[in-house]
């Protein structure tokens, strides 16, 4: 949890974190236009200017809402890049991997902050600043990349999970949508996604990087 809240703490956090959200956004956009739907690309979503994609209540009130209340998950989340799924190629496989780039992209991105932390260290780079930025910048990716794999929509992985269903049950769960945003925030302070869900799965992500980078760690 945040207890520093310093210019400098702030800025440590807030840059990995509009790059993390930004980029997850963008990357929806990309896939969309990639497997046939431009609708995201002609609204300028397909960008890396964070303007375009920051949501107030999201991307500012809800983490500073878990911060206040000591959660130990600090989330969030952009506006949504729109997609028209019938204008993709193939709408049910299609679907899926346009909800998967932007959790994906927040692991690659994961990666990256792993790479710039263990040369950091490596190479004797002790400036606290970017070394906590590093850890922040993981920290960031792996908890959004997590957070929007959660089976209920509006999230990525509701959206993956309604094209894996059989038609009559995706019919079903899309019919939560409306509510899909008040029951994760429920579900969010009342501390059970984050027991039940993030925990165990940010620490698989977590234990998966570090097999990642392994290699460069025992290089350096």
């Amino acid at each position: 949890m945040i207890t520093d809240y310093s210019i400098q703490a702030v800025a440590i956090n807030a840059i990995p974190l509009i790059f993390a959200i930004t980029i997850h956004e963008a990357a929806h956009g990309y896939a969309a236009r990639r497997f046939g739907d431009n609708t995201a690309y002609m609204l300028g979503r397909v960008s890396l200017n964070p303007a375009r994609h920051i949501d107030p209540v999201g991307t500012i009130l809800i983490p500073l809402a878990l911060l206040i209340t000591g959660s130990p998950f600090l989330v969030g989340y952009a506006k949504p890049v729109p997609v028209n799924f019938g204008r993709l190629r193939n709408p049910r496989i299609d679907s899926i991997w346009v909800a998967l780039a932007g959790p994906g992209s927040n692991f690659i991105q994961a990666i990256f902050w792993a790479i710039l932390l263990i040369c950091l260290l490596g190479f004797g780079i002790n400036e606290k600043f970017f070394v906590s930025m590093a850890q922040a910048g993981i920290t960031w990716n792996i908890g959004l990349l997590v957070f929007n794999l959660f089976p209920l929509p509006p999230l990525d992985g509701g959206r993956i999970l309604s094209s894996l269903l059989p038609a009559r049950q995706s019919i079903a769960l899309g019919k939560l949508e409306p509510w899909g945003f008040f029951i994760v925030l429920a579900l969010v302070f009342t501390g059970i996604i984050g027991s039940l869900w993030m925990e165990p799965l940010m620490a698989f992500f977590k234990w998966l990087l570090y097999l990642i980078t392994l290699p460069l760690q025992m290089i350096l």
